[in-house]
């Protein structure tokens, strides 16, 4: 069995592997080494083109967007239909049990009246309970005189009809706090939602006389905000009375009036 083998056409002698192959090797190497000098030179001309188009525009400020702004407001008359105060009790004794006991007897007794005239329990909600020592100085000493016991409840009175018995009731059972009564709106968002339509109704009018009398069109809308600009409802005291009257046992008579619902809304144009 003979064995072929490859020899060099010169000398006649046989090649060994590194010399047949060797010269095929150094071919692709060199092609392979020429595309990577091609994609360098491309790398460094993107490189050097994006430097020429930053160094272009320093210095020059950004293109200014020519825009306008258009406001508008409306308000709703609403008659409230529910009323808020605040009814509490401040009681002192020697004793911490003492005073929260004073305190407690007052303030069962006015929550148990209260929803004897229709309040549900959750429209009863306490927000403040508080302990404080009172203290007399003597001598340069303090010592503590008594213990003050605090409570308050805020009341939503949802039928009106109810509000002067409500806050008749301080007096009757003892309460000799009384303050913030407030006519609201239980629920707003439809005179939001009514408010807002009649501010964009006076926005889209706006824009209309601004773009015919500035000769320019008002395009998209850039950006849109809004607020609501209401005011609460304050009570009305029909014979002049204040909160004054209640630790007697008389409350004034109290009607609601009414109340504005309002919204400002503000749109921002672009210019063209």
């Amino acid at each position: 069995m003979s064995v072929k083998k490859n020899f060099d056409v010169e000398t006649n002698t046989p090649l060994s592997f590194w010399n047949l192959y060797g010269s095929m090797g150094r071919k692709l190497m060199a092609t392979l080494m020429g595309i990577l000098l091609v994609y360098g030179i491309v790398y460094l001309a993107t490189l050097i083109r994006n430097n020429l188009r930053t160094h272009d525009v320093i210095g020059m400020a950004d293109k200014m967007e020519r825009t306008i702004t258009v406001e508008g407001e409306a308000k709703v008359a609403v008659t409230p239909d529910i009323a808020i105060t605040t009814m509490g009790m401040t009681a002192e004794a020697k004793t911490v049990s003492e005073a929260q006991q004073k305190n407690t007897d007052v303030m069962n007794t006015l929550l148990s009246r209260v929803k004897a005239l229709g309040v549900d329990k959750k429209d009863a909600q306490t927000t403040n309970y508080s302990i404080f020592p009172l203290y007399d100085y003597q001598n340069g000493k303090q010592t503590i005189r008594s213990y003050q016991v605090s409570q308050s409840v805020t009341i939503k009175i949802r039928d009106l009809t109810k509000a002067n018995d409500i806050i008749a009731l301080a007096g009757e059972v003892g309460a000799n706090n009384v303050s913030g009564l407030q006519f609201t709106v239980d629920d707003r968002d439809a005179y939001r939602e009514k408010a807002r339509q009649l501010a964009l109704k006076k926005v889209a009018e706006k824009r209309l006389a601004l773009a015919q009398t500035l000769g320019v069109r008002l395009q998209s809308i850039v950006s849109y905000n809004e607020y609501e600009t209401s005011g609460e409802g304050k009570a009305n005291y029909a014979y002049g009375g204040t909160f004054e009257n209640v630790g007697s046992g008389a409350a004034p008579s109290i009607e609601s009036g009414s109340t504005d619902i309002g919204m400002h809304v503000s749109v921002i144009f672009s210019v063209q």
